[in-house]
C-alpha cells in the first residue's frame, strides 16, 4: 500500500522547510519505539506534521478499521501494513491482542506506528495501549489527531461551538464495553445541562439515545443531525429534530461510522455547509 505515495513526496530528510523560510526539526522515530498517532476523521489533509513524519519512517503500521485507506496508503514504500481494529464493535482483534502485538514488534527493534482514527485519546482506547506500553517499558509518543466530534462536524458545516448557541459541549460515546450504551451516564444531566451533545458511535443505539434524552426532558424540537463517514468522499448528513431524527435516519440508511449531534449549532448548517468532496 505504501507505493501509492511516491518516494519524492515523503519527508526523508529533516528539517522540513516552510515557504516563509521557517524550519522545524521533527523528533526522530527511533527503532523499538511505538507512536500512537491520530489519523483524523478521514481527509488526509487533516494529518499533523508529526503524523506524516511517522508514516514516512515507520517499519510497521498497525491501523484501526476507521482509518481512511488514503491515509494508510501514505506509509513509506516497504512498510508492513497490519489491520487491527473493530468497526462498530464487529469482529477484529481484541485489545489484549493489539497490545501484545505492539509490544512484540517494538521488542524486535521496529519503528511501530499505531494509527488510530480521530484522536487516540478520544474514545479510541489509546490510553489502554499507552498504559500497556508503559508497563512493558516500551518508549512511546502520543500524536494527537483531529477528533471526529470537532473535525467531522466542521466538514458537515456544523460548528461545535458558536457564541450565540452554546458555551459548553459534551462528548459521549454511544458504544460501551458490552456493545450497549455506556453505564453510569447521567441522562437527566445531559438532557438539561449541556446545550450541545455529540455522540460518537451511536448509530446502532440511536432509538435508545433519543428515547432517553426525550424522557429526561430534552425538547423534541431541538435540532439534530447524523453525520455519516465524516470528512470522506462518502460523507452524508441527515438533519431533523431530536424527536424526528431516528425516523429520518431509518429512511436514509446512513452507514457507520456516524456521529449524532444535538443542539442549536445544527441550525447553522444551512449557512455553513461549505464542503464538497474532491
Amino acid at each position: 500500500m505504501g507505493e501509492a505515495w511516491g518516494a519524492e513526496n515523503h519527508f526523508s530528510r529533516p528539517p522540513l522547510r516552510y515557504s516563509a523560510g521557517m524550519t522545524t526539526v521533527l523528533p526522530p522515530f527511533e527503532p523499538g519505539a511505538v507512536w500512537l498517532v491520530g489519523a483524523g476523521p478521514g481527509d488526509p489533509g487533516l494529518l499533523t506534521l508529526l503524523a506524516v513524519h511517522a508514516l514516512a519512517h515507520a517499519d510497521v503500521v498497525i491501523h484501526d478499521a476507521l482509518v481512511d485507506p488514503r491515509v494508510v496508503a501514505m506509509a513509506r514504500p516497504g512498510a508492513a501494513i497490519e489491520a487491527m481494529g473493530k468497526r462498530g464493535g464487529y469482529g477484529g482483534a481484541g485489545q489484549g491482542e493489539i497490545n501484545a502485538r505492539l509490544i512484540d514488534l517494538a521488542g524486535q527493534a521496529k519503528r511501530v506506528l499505531r494509527l488510530k482514527g480521530g484522536d487516540p485519546f478520544v474514545f479510541g482506547r489509546g490510553a489502554e495501549e499507552a498504559l500497556a506500553l508503559a508497563q512493558a517499558g516500551i518508549p512511546f509518543r502520543v500524536v494527537p489527531g483531529v477528533t471526529a466530534g470537532i473535525g467531522g462536524l466542521a466538514y458537515a458545516g456544523i460548528p461545535v461551538t458558536a457564541r450565540d448557541c452554546n458555551s459548553a459541549v459534551t462528548f459521549i460515546t454511544g458504544h460501551g464495553q458490552t456493545g450497549t450504551l455506556p453505564e453510569g451516564v447521567d441522562w437527566d444531566g445531559l438532557a438539561r445541562g449541556a446545550p450541545v451533545l455529540v455522540f460518537y458511535m451511536a448509530l446502532r443505539r440511536l432509538d435508545e439515545v433519543v428515547e432517553r434524552l426525550l424522557a429526561a426532558g430534552r425538547p423534541g424540537d431541538d435540532p439534530a443531525a447524523v453525520i455519516s463517514r465524516a470528512a470522506t468522499p462518502a460523507q452524508t448528513v441527515v438533519e431533523s429534530t431530536l424527536a424526528g431524527i431516528a425516523a429520518a435516519v431509518a429512511a436514509a440508511h446512513p452507514e457507520p461510522p456516524a456521529l449524532l449531534v444535538v443542539g442549536g449549532v445544527v441550525g447553522l448548517r444551512r449557512h455553513l455547509d461549505w464542503w464538497q468532496p474532491c
